[in-house]
């Protein structure tokens, strides 16, 4: 089997009404292409999987999942049955335009960008309920990651495939993977991109991830600060602690000698809780660079990536 151009990447839960203009559409638009489709079905309730079996062509397969794991989880299964050089992925809900894939494949293709990532430049939501959210998250996630792109909700990107292959998909992590790629050393652009109003099935995202978006922001920035060297947040956070409650109880120690009363002051609470909290944070720090060890040395992991080797001028294979 030849390796195809691109493989496309399409994540479904519960698309029934989709399917058929989906596919339509898709292989109108990838005619001139030679790709394969991987149609993901993530735990469907409805008849999404009757529908794709029935209308696949020859270059499609379906993938389908037992339950529910999320878009995260999708994707990252639909990447690894993945045999393209350049792997698409997008939404299965018609709101991302299949049409816009053969721009994206010449821009990585011939301007050599490692990820191209789609921009809804005229997004056909409500303003309330979904623009403004993105518009506050997108600010957050560029201001705190410096990945400085306007539309991290936008599903539709183009990766070679080594990028999409590498960047370790798990949990709910699917809003950042612009910044999982940058930690790959991607090199990344975005386009404006069509966007259409979802006519079919009903979204399936709310005000209610607000607050994931936030906790997974945290390990976003902590996997690209310090997950190779836990112990210089975790060490520094202790000593800071531990170094304050000693001089606190150093201040105590020295009001005791006076004949003061020292009991009952709250003070004398806040330094034995620095005093423990910080030789916890620094146990902590030391656990960490210890598993950190052994996800590396026990899956003979390395911790970084070679782009390229030359012998002389000559690029080796």
């Amino acid at each position: 089997m030849t390796q195809p151009e691109i493989s496309v990447v399409i994540t479904i839960f519960n698309e029934e009404g989709n399917i058929a203009p989906l596919l339509d559409a898709v292989y109108e638009s990838l005619s001139a292409i030679d790709y394969e489709l991987i149609l993901v079905d993530d735990g469907s309730t409805d008849h999404s999987v009757e529908k794709m079996k029935a209308l696949a062509n020859d270059r499609t397969r379906v993938l389908v999942f037992n339950k529910n794991y999320g878009q995260t989880t999708a994707l990252a299964g639909g990447i690894d049955h993945s045999n393209g050089k350049y792997i698409v992925t997008m939404d299965g809900d018609l709101q991302n335009d299949p049409s816009d894939i053969p721009m994206l494949l010449n821009m990585v293709r011939e301007e050599d960008w490692d990820v191209v990532a789609g921009k809804r430049a005229k997004r056909k939501d409500g303003f309330v309920l979904r623009k403004l959210p993105s518009k506050m998250a997108n600010w957050l996630i560029r201001h705190t990651t410096k990945v400085f792109l306007s539309d991290y909700g936008c599903s539709l990107r183009i990766y070679k495939a080594h990028i999409a292959q590498n960047m370790g998909l798990y949990g709910e992590l699917h809003r950042f993977i612009p910044v999982l790629a940058k930690q790959e050393g991607a090199r990344m652009t975005e386009v404006d991109v069509k966007h259409h109003p979802r006519i079919h099935g009903e979204s399936k995202y709310g005000l209610s991830r607000t607050f994931k978006v936030i906790a997974d922001l945290i390990l976003m920035l902590f996997f690209q600060k310090y997950f190779q060297r836990p112990i210089h947040i975790f060490g520094t956070l202790g000593l800071f602690a531990f170094t304050g409650g000693v001089l606190v109880n150093i201040y105590l120690l020295v009001l005791k000698l006076m004949g003061e009363d020292i009991w009952g002051r709250p003070i004398l609470l806040v330094g034995f809780i620095l005093v423990l909290g910080g030789v916890q944070l620094i146990t902590t720090g030391i656990v960490a660079e210890i598993i950190v060890r052994t996800y590396y040395e026990s899956q003979d992991k390395k911790t970084y990536t070679v782009k390229a080797i030359f012998q002389g001028d000559k690029k080796e294979a």
